[in-house]
C-alpha cells in the first residue's frame, strides 16, 4: 500500500483507493483519471451513484470530450453502483459467481477490444455505508484477482465519514492493503500513524518490482511519522527487491515492520531457498555490490530459509 497525493498515469493492474471529504474533489480527480484514458482512446467503465455518474460526466463534457459519441461507441460505459450492489448480494453476502457475471464480463469484454481500460467503481462504498464491510473486503479482494487476469486499471473511492464511523481501524487497514495507491494521503496519515506495526506487499516477478517497493517503503515510513528514515529504507528495499527479482524468479512479499524499540524491519520473501551472499565486486564491475549497501546501512541483517524458500532482512533506524 502506498500514500500518495500524486495523480500519475495507471499502469494495467494498478488499483487505487481514494478517501474524499467532498463530491467536488472526487469529481476533478475521477474526471482527470478517465478523460486522459479516453482521450488515449482507451474505454472508460463507471459504476457509480446517479449524482457522480452525472459530475463525472459533466467534467469529461467540460474537457471537450464528445460523451454521447463515446457512449454509443461502447468507450464509456456507465452503470448504477446500487442496483450492481444488490445484484452481487445473496442474503447480505457477496455471492463471488454474481461478481464474475456483473463486473467480470463488462471488464473482459472491454479488455478483449485490445484498448486501455479505466475502470471506476464505488460498489465498494456503498457496501461500506450499509454496514456491509466483510463484503466490501471481499470485492476489493476479488478486484484485485480479476486485475491479475485481465489488464486495466481499477479506481475506487469512499466517503471519508463513512469509513471513520463503520468498520474501525482494523477493516480501514485492510482496506488500505488492498491498493496500490491511496490517494489523499493528508486525510489518512493521522489514522495510519496509529496503525499496525506490520504492513506487507505481495509482488509477481517482474521489473516493476523495485519501484513499487520503493514507494511502498515511501509512504510507509512518511505515514509512520519516520521521513528521516526514507532514504536508507529506499536502498535496503531496493536491493532486497531487485535480488528476489534477478535470482529468485518467483513471486515475492515485502514487509515492513516499526520494533518495539523504534527500529524498521524491511524482508522480503521468495520461493527460492538459495540463500544470497556478499561478494566482492571488482571496481569495473556493474553489480555484486547489493549486500555490501544493506551491510553498511543495517544494525544488522541476514537470511533465513523458510519453508522452501527463504526470507533476506535487515533492521536499521533505531
Amino acid at each position: 500500500m502506498s500514500l500518495t497525493t500524486d495523480q500519475s498515469v495507471p499502469a494495467p493492474h494498478d488499483h487505487v483507493v481514494q478517501f474524499y471529504a467532498r463530491d467536488d474533489e472526487l469529481a476533478e480527480n475521477v474526471g482527470r483519471y478517465l478523460s486522459e484514458g479516453l482521450e488515449a482512446g482507451g474505454t472508460a467503465i463507471v459504476i457509480a451513484t446517479v449524482g457522480h455518474r452525472r459530475a463525472f460526466t459533466d467534467r469529461l463534457a467540460g474537457a471537450g470530450l464528445d460523451v454521447h459519441r463515446a457512449r454509443a461507441d461502447g468507450t464509456f460505459v456507465l452503470l448504477d453502483a446500487a442496483e450492481a450492489m444488490a445484484a452481487l448480494l445473496v442474503d447480505g453476502r457477496l455471492a463471488p459467481h454474481r461478481f464474475e457475471k456483473v463486473i467480470g464480463e463488462i471488464v473482459r469484454e472491454a479488455t478483449a477490444a485490445g484498448r486501455p481500460v479505466r475502470a471506476y467503481g464505488e460498489i465498494v462504498a456503498l457496501l461500506w455505508a450499509d454496514g456491509h464491510v466483510t463484503a466490501a473486503l471481499e470485492l476489493e479482494a476479488l478486484s484485485n484477482g480479476l486485475g491479475l487476469e485481465a489488464e486495466f486499471s481499477l479506481y475506487c473511492a469512499y466517503p471519508l465519514a463513512s469509513v471513520e464511523g463503520e468498520g474501525g481501524v482494523d477493516a480501514f487497514h485492510e482496506v488500505c492493503r488492498q491498493h496500490s495507491a491511496v490517494v489523499g494521503a493528508p486525510l489518512v496519515l493521522p489514522r495510519l500513524q496509529h496503525g499496525p506495526l506490520e504492513l506487507t506487499r505481495n509482488y509477481a516477478p517482474g521489473l516493476r518490482g523495485p519501484g513499487l517497493a520503493r514507494r511502498f517503503v515511501t509512504e510507509t515510513l512518511k505515514a509512520w511519522g519516520r521521513p528521516e528514515l526514507v532514504a536508507d529504507a529506499v536502498v535496503i528495499s531496493s536491493e532486497l527487491v531487485t535480488n528476489a527479482v534477478l535470482h529468485a524468479g518467483t513471486d515475492f512479499a515485502l514487509t515492513i515492520s516499526r520494533r518495539s524499540d523504534g527500529a524498521i524491519r524491511v524482508a522480503v520473501r521468495d520461493e527460492n531457498p538459495a540463500v544470497p551472499r556478499p561478494r566482492q565486486a571488482t571496481v569495473s564491475a556493474g553489480s555484486g555490490r547489493g549486500l555490501g549497501l544493506v551491510a553498511a546501512i543495517a544494525s544488522s541483517w541476514g537470511a533465513d530459509v523458510v519453508g522452501g524458500g527463504k526470507v533476506v532482512w535487515a533492521q536499521f533506524g533505531r
